[in-house]
């Protein structure tokens, strides 16, 4: 049984699976419009269109002989299932089965799956098609926040799910991209992008810089970036839509890194006294936003408690 992936480009198989191939007495396949037929046949095997039955099959391999059934999509469920009834029965010496993969996925294989899904969806959901990127900007913010929760719940099969989520507002974003009048882009080209940002960012691991600890990693990063983007202010590039602690926490964060002696602005009001703690918090490794979610969720807790309620079932989970 030969089973191929169709997310590898047809007649790119392995060694043994061209040999067992050319030595084979019969090559069966049950569907004529088998991507790989057409390789199979400039390469000179000849595959007899047809779906054998288990039977058939056993009586096709008698006398010593090689049949190599090259399986569809669906992977010959009928046929593997009639064998093993054969061979459960005790009633027939079955000759030697094997199951030969004649090609592999390649890590990322399933990502093809999502584009060419997402490319259907776009053309034919009455919904889908008539979205924009400003329509779909929200999902985007809501996926994230959904996102960071699940990593904080510790909860497994949230996290891939969330990841799952933000993956598809990128893959939704790049085809809706693709219709641009004036400047397309292909999820393939934000691929690319990225790509050669992380190469270029990474001289230590594809260059021959070096970096030994985080913080010299770091040092690269930012030296690069810096050199990429030319901008005159260390301020530049700063998101002013992400939530206030975040935002006064990276602002905290370019000045530290800049080596900048800039003083907190004075002023009376609660916004200048979280302005400082965002401040404080940066300074001191600690991720504002994640230390003020962590105390709300134990003021929520105190609250549920107030109310006679028991925990709040992610808390029973292992973080």
């Amino acid at each position: 049984m030969l089973t191929t992936s169709h997310r590898v480009a047809p007649g790119l198989l392995s060694w043994p699976a061209w040999e067992a191939l050319r030595t084979a007495d019969r090559v069966l396949c049950a569907d004529g419009a088998h991507p790989q037929l057409p390789y199979l046949r400039e390469a000179g095997i000849t595959v007899e269109e047809a779906a054998p039955t288990a039977e058939e099959l056993v009586a096709a391999c008698a006398g010593g002989r090689t049949a190599v059934v090259v399986a569809t999509g669906e992977g010959e469920p009928a046929l593997t299932d009639g064998l093993a009834r054969l061979a459960g029965s005790g009633r027939v010496a079955l000759p030697e089965l094997e199951l030969l993969p004649a090609s592999y996925d390649l890590p990322g294989a399933r990502l093809l799956d999502l584009v060419q899904v997402m490319d259907r969806i776009r053309a034919e959901c009455p919904w889908s098609s008539r979205q924009t990127h400003r329509g779909l900007a929200k999902y985007a913010v809501e996926e994230s926040y959904e996102l960071v929760e699940a990593i904080e719940d510790g909860d497994r099969d949230e996290l891939r799910e969330e990841l799952g989520d933000v993956l598809l507002q990128v893959v939704f974003h790049a085809r809706i991209a693709q219709e641009d009048e004036e400047a397309p882009f292909s999820v393939d080209d934000v691929a690319a992008t990225i790509v050669a940002k992380l190469i270029h960012r990474h001289p230590h691991v594809f260059g021959d810089a070096t970096a030994t600890t985080p913080e010299e990693v770091k040092e690269h990063w930012l030296r690069t970036k810096a050199a990429e983007k030319r901008r005159e202010s260390v301020t530049d590039g700063v998101p002013l839509h992400q939530p206030g602690l975040a935002l006064a926490a990276k602002l905290a964060s370019r000045v530290r890194t800049a080596d900048l002696d800039v003083p907190l602005p004075a002023g009376a009001g609660i916004g200048y006294d979280l302005l400082a703690l965002a401040a404080r918090a940066e300074q001191e490794g600690v991720d504002p936003e994640a230390a003020l979610r962590a105390a709300a969720r134990a003021y929520r807790d105190a609250i549920r408690e107030a109310e006679g309620l028991p925990a709040h079932p992610t808390d029973t989970v292992d973080r």
